[in-house]
């Protein structure tokens, strides 16, 4: 199957960026959202991190304009008719995805791919609730989207080997790096990359060394653009936590046990870059 529209739900920071470097790359892009304003707001996301680019003399100014015509902001999903692939990317809220999932399966035709961006939710579990289990596929891009090269590919119990091929080959298309994961908490970079942040959490509790020397430590002999702890303000201490849990609960092993420190920063609104405190202080 060729790709040459996809449909985005949500406009927010994953939707916007998975919407510019699919537009990028001379695909047409529908992007859907709740309201006129969350939509305004991500089109102009992605104008602003054009115009940033055209600056760095990564694109031209026609280029950029070229890739903004090929994205339609939308409110209603009867605009991902047109679609071949549609993308859920809303927040890491099941209930939520169930929902939206339930609307793109109502409107789309049958042979449309559809894929959800989620970075922890069961692939297997989100396919079971639509009328096409085959062709529904995880797709779990990362932040910022236009920067970073990797695509983790997650296939479900029922996911078919032509869905997987026509997804896999969309993300090469896209510039990225895909790689193939079976259905599993938290997939491959999560399940390495969040035990680690709150190992190193464990470190910071036990005085072993201050917040700077541990992310200096990590950044200098792993060679790592940052530190485990300054990562964590950045993703939200709360997220780490909740991701955390999600492995104990799924995997029932002790080793996944977040650590008190980390449940107490959240516990009193330190969660972070977007709380202006966390580890460190903004």
């Amino acid at each position: 199957m060729s790709i040459n529209t996809v449909g985005i739900i949500g406009a927010g920071t994953m939707g916007n960026g998975i919407a510019q470097a699919c537009a990028v790359c001379g695909l047409n892009v529908v992007m859907v959202d709740i309201n006129e304003a969350a939509v305004a707001k991500g089109v102009a996301s992605v104008a602003g991190s054009l115009e940033r680019l055209i600056k760095k003399e990564k694109i031209t100014s026609a280029e950029r304009d070229a890739a903004l015509a090929r994205i339609k902001g939308s409110t209603s999903y009867e605009d991902l008719k047109s679609a071949q692939l549609v993308i859920e990317a809303a927040t890491e809220n099941y209930d939520l995805k169930v929902k939206i999932l339930k609307q793109i399966d109502a409107i789309v035709p049958p042979e449309v791919i559809v894929a959800s961006n989620t970075s922890s939710i069961s692939i297997t579990k989100l396919a079971a609730v639509t009328s096409r289990a085959e062709r529904f596929i995880g797709m779990h891009f990362f932040n910022p989207v236009p920067m970073m090269a990797l695509v983790e590919i997650i296939r479900g119990l029922q996911t078919s080997d032509e869905t997987h091929d026509a997804v896999q080959a969309m993300a090469k298309a896209l510039g990225k790096t895909p790689i193939t994961v079976r259905n599993a908490p938290g997939f491959v970079v999560n399940r390495i990359l969040v035990p680690m942040i709150n190992e190193a959490f464990f470190v910071l509790a036990e005085g072993l060394a201050t917040a700077q020397d541990i992310d200096a430590g990590m950044k200098l002999g792993c060679n790592q653009p940052i530190g485990p702890l300054a990562l964590a303000d950045m993703v939200g201490l709360d997220v780490c936590l909740a991701v955390m849990e999600v492995y104990l609960s799924e995997f029932g092993d002790s080793k996944y046990r977040p650590c008190p420190l980390l449940k107490e920063m959240v516990a009193a609104g330190r969660l972070g870059r977007k709380s202006g405190r966390g580890v460190y202080q903004y």
